[in-house]
């Protein structure tokens, strides 16, 4: 069996008239036996064509049109579920640095907390020592003039005897 673009084509040129050279004769109207001819072969390759050519064409093209669109579809599918997914991320970011934050606030607090007391209890502990070195140099110092004032006693003595070259009595 012949296919149908074969057959058009063969019916083309069995009903072809012979071309005449422009020569100079202009038909205004042209020969009414050549326009029917050429009318019904242009009805019959309208058919062939289109099931030959156009229509798979065509069909390819919104074919090919269909996957475009789904492809841009889901594209767009993909960024709303990127941009959702950053969403997230961002706010699950700025807890964390807020929690962050947060802690080392507290831990900041604490801190300073535990230094006020550890100074408080080192100030309690250098006052107390402080206290205690003072009662030892008082101590310490009332000893001391206890002794000078023995010995200053001895010393005048021997002085005054030394002075008087006799010796003192007590």
């Amino acid at each position: 069996m012949l296919r149908p673009s074969l057959l058009a084509l063969i019916l083309a040129v069995a009903f072809a008239l012979p071309a005449q050279a422009a020569g100079g004769d202009l038909e205004i109207f042209p020969d009414p036996y050549r326009l029917v001819i050429l009318i019904a072969l242009f009805t019959l390759l309208v058919w062939p064509a289109n099931a030959l050519l156009w229509r798979p064409v065509l069909g390819t093209l919104e074919e090919r049109s269909n996957q475009i669109q789904g492809s841009r579809d889901r594209a767009e599918k993909i960024a709303a579920e990127a941009d959702t997914v950053l969403t997230r991320y961002e706010e699950a970011v700025t807890r964390a640095r807020t929690e962050a934050e947060s802690e080392r606030r507290g831990l900041l607090d604490q801190a300073r907390s535990a230094q006020g007391d550890i100074t408080a209890t080192a100030r309690t502990a250098a006052e107390e020592q402080i206290s205690g070195a003072r009662q030892e140099i008082g101590a310490a110092l009332d000893e001391a003039r206890g002794q000078l004032r023995g010995e200053a006693e001895s010393l005048a003595k021997a002085a005054a005897s030394s002075v008087l070259g006799r010796e003192l009595s007590s």
